[in-house]
Parts: structure tokens; sequence; C-alpha cells
């Protein structure tokens, strides 16, 4: 039996990389702590086993020491606060969306797909009513649009919608590829915007709560708008010390709730909860953008504010939420519907390899890729 001689110092970076307890993983490799002491080195195939479970390349464990692990977007997260080592789930997610924006990059070449001129077309210098108005146009987002809408759920489906028909791949996840086991932690980041002028593209995280998700994705949009990729938590509670992550901020506000219209439908003296529901109705947001504007109108204290957005978190938190719904349906929300129907098309064609549609879709079979190219209306 090949026995591997590892640093013990890679195997431990692996394991503190994964954020995985150390019980857990002892009770999958029972020698783990004779490698780490070097009592015993594990076999090539224990090895490989190790490196799926902690989510990290197999080669890594092979380095000299630990390789340091850069995000490769900017880090717009809220200052002031720790920021720790990112996790594999975030990179590997950040990994798939760049390679998924790459390849839709060069379909749109291939096929003579114009920039989109709103890509950059807003700096911070732009007024932040003044910028919303911009995407509130291009998007189709108005209060008026929203009017058919049936509950502030059913808006940013279409919100969601919109984007995509602009030319924006939006995609959201509460996991890695389409592993159920490797689930995305709302804490660690709320979403991130890859900009480009062809290929521009916005992943919410779709294990935040979709009160959330809502406001993420303005925010994100406000990010392609003025052309700079970045990763954020920014959320209605946050108070960015980054010029641009407020910005940003106060373009998602003013979006999905244009402050003056905001201003001529308040009623003195409403009870708070009947506000919340009025205004929820009426703009077709969640409760948590209202309780920002409520504040941005000056009608709470930030105190007040802060102290009723945890109460209302905690509430819709306790409201029970759905299933995982149509596995189909799921995998278009995770891939964007542009970029799910360019890749079908590409792969039927010829010009894409199965394997390479597999890899960016997480699928693993060909069964399972017709069924999906089906239900986005192909004849296969």
């Amino acid at each position: 039996m090949t026995r591997v001689a590892i640093k013990p110092d890679l195997l431990r970076w692996a394991r503190e990389r994964a954020r995985m307890d150390t019980l857990d993983l002892e009770a999958r490799f029972p020698k783990l702590a004779d490698w780490e002491r070097r009592e015993i080195s594990p076999t090539l195939k224990q090895l490989e086993a190790y490196a799926r479970a902690t989510h990290v390349p197999v080669g890594y464990l092979f380095l000299p020491k630990p390789p340091d692990e850069p995000l490769p977007i900017p880090d717009f997260r809220t200052a002031g606060r720790a920021v720790p080592r990112p996790s594999p789930n975030l990179l590997d997610t950040i990994y798939a969306c760049q390679e998924r924006q790459a390849w839709y990059r060069e379909f749109a070449q291939v096929n003579g797909q114009a920039a989109l001129g709103f890509v950059g077309s807003v700096t911070t210098r732009t007024a932040p009513v003044e910028a919303a108005a911009r995407l509130r146009t291009a998007l189709r987002f108005s209060v008026d649009e929203r009017r058919d809408c049936r509950t502030w759920t059913e808006a940013l489906r279409l919100f969601l919608d919109q984007a995509d028909a602009l030319g924006v791949l939006v995609m959201v996840s509460g996991v890695v590829l389409n592993n159920n086991r490797r689930r995305l932690d709302p804490e660690e980041f709320r979403g991130f915007a890859l900009a480009d002028e062809l290929a521009p593209l916005v992943f919410i995280n779709g294990g935040d709560s979709k009160a959330a998700q809502m406001f993420t994705l303005a925010h994100e949009l406000a990010h392609v708008w003025l052309r700079i990729s970045a990763l954020s938590d920014a959320g209605p509670a946050s108070t960015p010390t980054n010029a641009t992550e407020l910005w940003c901020n106060q373009v998602a506000a003013e979006l999905l709730v244009p402050l003056n219209v905001f201003r001529g439908e308040l009623i003195a003296d409403e009870p708070l909860a009947e506000s919340l529901n009025r205004h929820a109705r009426r703009f077709k947001v969640s409760t948590l953008v209202i309780l920002r504007r409520l504040l941005d109108a000056g009608r709470m204290s930030r105190q007040e504010f802060f102290r009723a957005y945890e109460e209302e978190v905690a509430r819709i938190a306790s409201i029970t939420q759905g299933s995982g719904g149509n596995f189909y349906r799921t995998t278009v929300a995770r891939v964007s519907r542009r970029f799910a129907r360019a890749l079908i098309e590409s792969t039927l064609e010829g010009r894409t390899l199965y394997r390479d549609a597999f890899r960016m879709l997480g699928i693993a079979r060909t069964e399972t890729f017709n069924e999906f190219g089906r239900s986005l209306n192909f004849n296969l």
C-alpha cells in the first residue's frame, strides 16, 4: 500500500479553509489526527477522498505551503468587521460564474451581439435619484409596471425576468452548482456583480430570504450600471462606509420605492404594522424595504428602525417556506434563462462540448440535459 507524505500544515489548512468541524472530519477519516501528527501518512486514495470532502483541489495538498487564495473580484463587504478567509463555497461560486460569463461573452461576440449601452452609463457622481430613474426606465420596473403583480414575491420574479430580457445574466442559487450539500451562507455574502458590456452577470445568494433578494438584485444592478464588479453583503439595514456601496444602496432603495412617491402615500400616525403592509402591497416590495424608506423619509429614528427591522426579519423567518420546487425551473434560476438557452443552443449545434455544458449547468447525465432542454422549448 503506497502512502503519500503530506505536510500537516496543508491538511489543517484544507480543514480550516472548508470551515469543517474536526470531529465531523475525523468521523470520515479516523486517522486524521495521526496524519496531522505525522504518525502515519494517508494513502493516495484517502488523500483524494479528503480533498473531495474539504472541497480543495488535490494538487494543492502537494504544495510546499498553503496557497494564498485572494478573492478574484473586489471585496466591498461591510467595512469595520473582520472578513474571514473566503470559503470554498464562495470561491467556487465566483469561479463558476466567471466561467459562465466568459463563455457567454464569446457566444455574444460570435453572434454579433452589440455592447449593452447601459453598462457603465452612470458614475457615483450621478445623483441616486437620476440613476434609479435610468434603471427603472431600462428595466421597465416602475411602480405602475408592478401594479398587476399580486404580491411582492411575484414582483421579484418580474424583476428577474426584466433584467434577463435586458441582457443581464441573473443567477440565483443557495448552493454551489446543483450540490445541495454545499449551501451558501448569506452571512458571508449576499451577492456579487461581474460587470461586462456584453455579458453583465449578477449573482444573488438564494440562501438569503426572498425579502432580502429583491434589494440585493437592485443593489447589484446598480453595480452593473457603474461597470464595477464587486462582492457585496449590503441590505436594506446596512450602512456601508464604502462610498460605492453606499451609492448603490441609495439607488436600490430609490429604484424599488421612489421617495417622492412614497412621501405622498404616507398617513400621519398610521400604526407601523398597517403602514408596512399597505406600502408593501402598493409598491410590491418586501416590508424590509418599506422600513428602510420610512427611515429615509424621517418617519422613524435609526434606533427605532433597527429594532423594527430585527423584529420584521424574525417574523419573516418564522413563515414556513415552500419546497425547492421543480428541478428544471430551479436550474434555470441558478444559471439564468438567457445563459441556459444560449448554452443549450450552442451545444446542440456542436459548438460547445456536452461535457463543458454539463459542468456549467451542474448536470451529470445526458437524459437530464435533454429534459432540461425540452423544459426550455427545445425540440429534443
